[in-house]
């Protein structure tokens, strides 16, 4: 070390920071999966946009994908599958702590896991602006169920998982599964058979709604019919999967009754529903490792041992 042991361990410092951003891009960089062949439905002809992404918050996407992470040291059985929906407000998609991060971590656990990189709410690129993120949450739902044999998924085990207004796109496959927006597909195809919704928005009733994912989605001056569509503790019935649902007290951006709604409509409906609300925390932690709610995830982990991995 020539004697001088603090140029060394510097040294050391800047070769492992080197070789983990080194291992963030070969993860983030890694071959996606088209969601639909050639076009996407409702993208504007002759319009082209060139894709955002800033820090791994992502916008303008006009070719939704899927971003696979395969089942680490699964046993030779049909493995469940999750499909990972960044959050964002429906204005971008926080790529990182919401989406690779995730899929690793389900990876580490035998799940196929499918971060879904999704067309939001923009004017400039679709006619069908509100419906277009719906269209591909329940595209990629079908995307999986009808390729189970082939990544070797048990197709009755497929699930959702979301973050914040993702949480609202992934509530939002999770109850108006019965009318594709895909006129093609059945409620069959689409439906999730279990749902994750972490600090979701869920409301667009205006008193505890997220206001920017709320305007981004519906507009400033909605329809009534689409407030309440898409107020999703308005439209849990007894078809609803088995859902998981965390938020902290004090979320500053997402109110935690939401979630508190959202989890009392499931079980009036006798949908089983486990809700953990932690003391503190904030909003948009996701999966990152550090942090004063990293812990937040042992609670998933043990949900999914005793509902997902082994009932």
């Amino acid at each position: 070390m020539d004697g001088k042991p603090g140029k060394y361990f510097k040294h050391m410092r800047h070769t492992l920071t080197a070789l983990l951003l080194m291992a963030a891009s070969t993860i983030f960089s890694q071959n996606p999966i088209n969601l639909w062949e050639g076009a996407a439905p409702f993208n504007k002809k002759g319009v082209t946009i060139a894709e955002v992404n800033e820090d791994a918050r992502i916008s303008k996407v006009s070719i939704p994908q899927l971003y696979h992470y395969s089942a680490i040291d699964a046993p030779d059985t049909l493995k469940p599958a999750i499909v990972i929906v960044p959050g964002g407000g429906y204005a971008r998609e926080a790529f990182d702590h919401e989406g690779t991060m995730v899929g690793e971590w389900f990876a580490a656990r035998g799940f196929e896991a499918f971060v879904l990189k999704y067309r939001l709410p923009d004017n400039e690129l679709t006619d069908n602006p509100t419906f277009v993120p719906l269209m591909d949450a329940q595209q990629a739902i079908h995307f999986v169920r009808s390729r189970a044999s082939l990544y070797n998924i048990d197709s009755n085990k497929i699930g959702i998982i979301g973050f914040s207004a993702g949480g609202h796109l992934a509530a939002s496959a999770s109850t108006l599964f019965h009318e594709p927006v895909n006129k093609g597909l059945s409620s069959e195809d689409v439906r999730p058979d279990f749902s994750i919704l972490i600090y979701p928005v869920i409301t667009m009733n205006t008193d505890n709604t997220h206001r920017g994912s709320r305007e981004n989605l519906i507009g400033t001056t909605p329809d009534t019919n689409l407030i309440e569509q898409f107020s999703l503790e308005l439209q849990v019935t007894e078809q609803t999967p088995i859902t998981f649902m965390l938020h902290s007290a004090d979320d500053g951006a997402v109110p935690v009754v939401n979630t508190d709604q959202y989890a009392q409509n499931l079980t009036q409906k006798g949908v089983p529903v486990t809700k953990i609300i932690l003391p503190v925390g904030g909003h948009g932690y996701g999966f990152r490792s550090s942090g004063q709610v990293a812990y937040w995830t042992a609670y998933l982990d043990i949900w999914l041992k005793n509902n997902i991995l082994h009932p």
